[in-house]
């Protein structure tokens, strides 16, 4: 007779883990107890030596699915006389926190209840158990318990009560559970002041769909506005409200068979799209749409698709595909109570679908595509926040911020880095408001005191600022890390890559430089705690800064003036330009007056896009680049580039632009000039890494959420000999950047 006290770490709170333990250890004959404290979960067996082996074996091999047990902690314990197995009452320490689960889509299951009419949860739209439902939005601290989620109100009827302390049922200490009789309710509100309660709202949401009717929705992490995917008009009207002008719409579908109608799907496109995260997966779309009209994704050859993640979404959807966005205007944070909801949302919504399960943390939808065969994150929010990134080593506690463009929060213990969800672009108070809500929400969970606070080394980041007032309030250092070594050590860290020098390409739109140019086309050899810039794009003079981001002419005028190519009228970029703004642009630009050097490879792609006739205006940000990608369907070969100076090499888009500017005027179709300058640019990495004699090449920053590019650099390199390292866990663009910022400053890289 043997007992061991075994402590788990990991995902292991809010998966039914707890009634995983209690039924392995009856099955194996054991005695002794199960429970919650705020570092992860703690377990006693006793028996037979051979029995708890073997449950200690189970213990990791056949976790429940949600699960994921980082560590497990064994020591011998004396026996002692007891004849049962318990789960006994959570506790709570001190101890640092273990990670807790992510939001999890509705499971098969619990679908068949929430459709079956003989069941007492027929069309309830909060059904859930052990293996789905919300988890993360509605966690207040740690044990993860009910007096501990935003349903600590709602006292349990006898039907859930007795469900909840069986343990044969798949509800045993499901701490969302819940039921018409004893749960949350759902309503509906209109201009008219008219309240429908529980079913009948629904009912009644769906006629308001099905009219044309914009539809504020309640969910999982805060509010969607939703509308009819085949009206035009609602559409159209959805774009004028939420003042969304282009910005691509996600698209919720029945199944994979409805989202085969609008998207080339295989395998790997189906994996994620049913996965239980559901995020919103980016896919080619099918010519002509099948009935979704081009307003959802205008002049984009991709579409945002995602499956019903919540029992109400499948109560809403019918057989038609909806539009399901963010509960805000452009550039606000979604909005996540009622109250706000009916202030923000007021004028963009014909009536509400509202409920009272409190959302403590508002968490937005994530966004996918697929690379290699594999997940290759471009949002990483609901269903992935805030699980855990593995660390190579231990270092310094920190609270990153990220940037200024799609904020995320990053806290490290130990050897984990805990990611927080997409906040959005820091640009309001509102969007400052949640960063505090969420550093305060992930601080606590995790209880963390961090040693350090990280920003982004730009002077002008909102976001920076909120950082240096928190770290002066908390009386701890603040840490400036710079864009792009914050990109290159979040890659990294991503993959894995530990000790084995890399060269890594990283390109995006703006970071601010160490020399206080915008950088943005750069060359990296990072070997081990070094990270060297060791090439870029040449520098071209932005004209006005910021302005120039929004109206691309004025990036490709400047190219124009840098390459010594004339303003002609022929091109389609003089063309979009006042003569009166180009009277101006050329004296900025003669006497560098109000002029930025930039190498941003963001910039290069917006002034081509521009050249070509693409867009000279944008409305949100990459769109111009999105445009461009949009246009590459041909095999081409690529045109000539320069490459000159030694530490750092430089290249020089010089020959480049000249030859597009040729080809324009023999009328070559743009959309082989396209495909010509995207095979360019990949040419341009693989003779870099020729140069260095690189045998692993990285590849990150917000350019290369172009799939399109990222084939062709990935094909060079392999076809080389060499090693292609993409992103993995987060996104290439700055929604990565706080995992880098945070390993950085906690001496990890």
């Amino acid at each position: 007779m043997v007992r061991r006290r075994l402590t788990v770490w990991g995902v292991v709170q809010g998966v039914g883990f707890r009634p995983f333990v209690y039924q392995l250890a009856v099955r194996h004959g054991l005695t002794g107890y199960v429970g919650n404290d705020s570092a992860g979960v703690i377990v006693e067996v006793q028996g037979e030596a051979e029995q708890v082996e073997r449950f200690v074996q189970d213990l990791s091999a056949h976790s429940p699915p949600l699960a994921r047990v980082h560590r497990v902690e064994s020591i011998e314990r004396p026996a002692i006389p007891e004849t049962v197995f318990t789960i006994r009452p959570s506790q709570t320490t001190t101890d640092r926190s273990s990670s807790i689960p992510a939001d999890i889509a509705t499971c098969a299951d619990c679908l068949r209840e929430l459709f079956d009419p003989t069941d007492r949860r027929y069309r309830y739209p909060f059904i859930n158990c052990c293996h789905c439902g919300p988890r993360f939005t509605i966690i207040r601290s740690l044990p993860y318990d009910r007096p501990a989620t935003t349903l600590a109100g709602f006292a349990l009827c006898a039907d859930c009560e007795r469900e909840y302390h069986d343990p044969a049922n798949r509800r045993f200490h499901a701490q969302p559970i819940a039921c018409p009789a004893c749960g949350p309710k759902v309503w509906l509100e209109s201009d008219d002041a008219t309240r429908i309660e529980r079913d009948d709202a629904i009912r009644t949401a769906v006629r308001v769909l099905d009219g044309g009717g914009i539809l504020a929705v309640k969910g999982i992490g805060g509010f969607h506005l939703a509308c009819d995917a085949t009206n035009a008009c609602a559409v159209a009207r959805l774009r004028e409200r939420k003042g969304r002008m282009d910005k691509p719409f996600a698209v919720l579908v029945k199944d994979v068979d409805m989202a085969k109608r609008f998207a080339a799907i295989n395998d790997d496109h189906a994996a994620v799209l049913t996965g239980p995260e559901r995020p919103i997966v980016m896919l080619e779309r099918h010519p002509g749409q099948g009935g979704v009209i081009d307003g959802v994704a205008p002049d984009l050859r991709t579409i945002g698709l995602m499956l019903p993640y919540s029992p109400l979404h499948h109560l809403l959807l019918g057989d038609r595909p909806l539009v399901m966005t963010s509960g805000n205007r452009s550039d606000e944070p979604i909005a996540r109570d009622n109250t706000e909801a009916r202030e923000r949302l007021g004028e963009l919504a014909d009536a509400f679908l509202m409920h009272d399960r409190d959302i403590h943390s508002a968490c937005d939808d994530s966004v996918i595509r697929v690379f290699a065969g594999r997940e290759y994150p471009i949002r990483r929010s609901r269903g992935y926040a805030p699980l855990p990134v593995k660390l190579p080593r231990s270092g310094k506690s920190v609270l990153a911020v990220g940037g200024e463009l799609k904020a995320t929060l990053c806290v490290t213990s130990g050897d984990r880095a805990y990611l927080g969800q997409h906040l959005g672009d820091v640009e309001s108070p509102d969007t400052l408001a949640a960063l505090d809500r969420a550093a305060e929400h992930l601080l606590d969970l995790f209880r963390i005191a961090p040693d350090r606070i990280a920003c982004d080394l730009h002077p002008g980041y909102l976001s920076a600022d909120w950082a240096a007032r928190f770290a002066e309030r908390r009386g701890i250092p603040l840490v400036r890390i710079q864009h792009h070594h914050a990109h290159v050590a979040s890659l990294l860290v991503d993959a894995n890559v530990n000790g084995t020098p890399v060269l890594v390409a990283c390109f995006d739109g703006t970071g601010y430089g160490t020399d206080g140019s915008i950088w943005g086309g750069e060359f990296f050899l990072a070997d081990g705690d070094r990270i060297e810039r060791v090439g870029h794009l040449k520098y071209v003079p932005l004209p006005g800064g910021d302005a120039a981001i929004r109206r691309p002419y004025r990036v490709a005028l400047a190219h124009l003036c840098a390459a010594g190519l004339p303003w002609s009228d022929d091109l389609p970029c003089v063309a979009a330009s006042p003569s009166a703004e180009q009277r101006v642009l050329r004296q900025q630009l003669q006497r560098n007056v109000n002029c930025v050097p930039t190498s941003s490879m963001g910039r290069l792609f917006d002034a081509v896009a521009s050249l070509l006739g693409v867009r000279h205006v944008v409305n949100f940000e990459g769109q111009a680049a999105m445009e461009l990608e949009a246009l590459v369907d041909e095999v081409a070969e690529s045109y000539p580039f320069a490459t000159t100076g030694v530490d750092p090499l430089v290249l020089d888009p010089r020959p480049l632009l000249a030859a597009i500017v040729a080809d324009l005027r023999t009328r070559v179709p743009v959309r082989l000039i396209a495909s010509r300058f995207h095979v360019t640019i990949a040419e341009m990495i693989r003779d870099i890494a020729f140069r260095l004699n690189a045998p692993i090449v990285g590849l990150t920053g917000g350019v290369f959420q172009n799939v399109t590019l990222l084939n062709l650099v990935s094909h060079r390199l392999q076809a080389d000999g060499r090693t292609a390292l993409t992103h993995r866990q987060v996104p290439c663009n700055d929604g990565g950047l706080s995992l880098g910022q945070a390993v950085i400053a906690g001496g990890i890289r």
